[in-house]
């Protein structure tokens, strides 16, 4: 038996929830594939889905504050294991539900380069700005500082990082060309027709990208349990595939 079946039993032995609607709270990065899953659930389950999105370090702070969220989709573990520590996940519903790969991207078109230690992106960039998303917090931005420091790239760069809250912003701002280039998710690159991707970053150049989703504590119930096992679904599959996720969870 699936795991996200399991959930579903439990959370129908515990009663209904008072309302016929799910909040999500959603890493930016998700929102294409997110929007398109959420009309998904909708259309086959009857229950209305209210998905907000920003970075994740936004939207754990905002749950740790007692933000209404029913399930939240991380796109680092850090964010999701600081509210797993914090008693803020309920038991038995985090699962691993994506992965992905992070890009340089390059304000219309630009020919393809080599991501690697002999790269010399300082010189690329020339006095332009590298725009990426909070590089401390946001995990776009974490992901994307730790590879540019394993290839010998990030002091030459850091002068001239601007930071955005949030990878979708960071993306925005290379796409009308306020920034030449910038480093974001692979998925973020593909629903942008504004930027070309100019490389991927090499795997172990920062650690595995992972997007854990849960529900929060105290917030499950049939229709969440439902939801949860409706994004390991086959259907949900296809789209976030489609969007240039790979699929973790089974």
């Amino acid at each position: 038996m699936k795991r996200y079946v399991a959930i579903a039993l439990a959370a129908l032995l515990a009663g209904p929830v008072a309302a016929d609607e799910i909040t999500v709270f959603a890493a930016a990065s998700l929102k294409n594939a997110m929007d398109e899953v959420a009309d998904g659930f909708e259309a086959a389950a009857g229950h209305e889905v209210t998905v907000s999105y920003a970075g994740s370090s936004a939207l754990a702070r905002q749950i740790e504050l007692g933000a209404p969220a029913d399930v939240f989709i991380s796109a680092n573990p850090g964010w999701m294991d600081r509210l797993e520590e914090a008693g803020t996940v309920e038991d038995g519903t985090r699962i691993d539900l994506l992965g992905n790969r992070i890009v340089l991207i390059a304000h219309g078109a630009a020919d393809p380069v080599e991501i690697g230690p002999r790269m010399d992106l300082g010189a690329m960039l020339g006095e332009g700005r590298l725009a990426m998303a909070l590089v401390d917090a946001v995990p776009a931005g974490i992901y994307g500082k730790a590879a540019l420091e394993s290839l010998g790239q990030w002091q030459a760069v850091e002068p001239r990082v601007v930071q955005a809250d949030n990878v979708r912003a960071a993306l925005k701002l290379v796409a009308i060309g306020e920034a030449p280039m910038g480093v974001v998710y692979a998925t973020d690159a593909a629903a942008e027709e504004g930027v070309s991707v100019l490389g991927v970053f090499p795997e172990d150049s920062h650690p595995p990208i992972v997007y854990p989703a849960a529900a929060m504590s105290g917030r499950v119930g049939p229709m969440v349990a439902e939801f949860l096992g409706y994004l390991q679904s086959g259907a949900a599959r296809e789209v976030f595939e489609r969007h240039g996720f790979t699929v973790l969870a089974d």
